[in-house]
């Protein structure tokens, strides 16, 4: 049986964002979830967005915190 995962962060949410080594630089603060993504693997993905950048990013679970 597959095992489904449960996004940890709803949409609204404020969290901190640690890039990986091969992204772009990430803008330091808080950003905040626009939207759940379908998970990747063991992961959960989301779709972030902070206020001092003009895109929003795609970033797994693990690369999240509570801010």
């Amino acid at each position: 049986m597959e095992r489904v995962l449960k996004h940890k962060f709803p949409v609204g949410t404020r969290v901190l964002f640690t890039a990986s080594n091969v992204a772009r630089p990430a803008a330091s603060g808080s950003y905040e979830v626009i939207r759940l993504l379908p998970t990747e693997g063991d992961d959960c993905q989301y779709r972030i967005k902070s206020s001092t950048e003009a895109f929003e990013r795609v970033a797994k679970e693990s690369q999240l915190a509570l801010s």
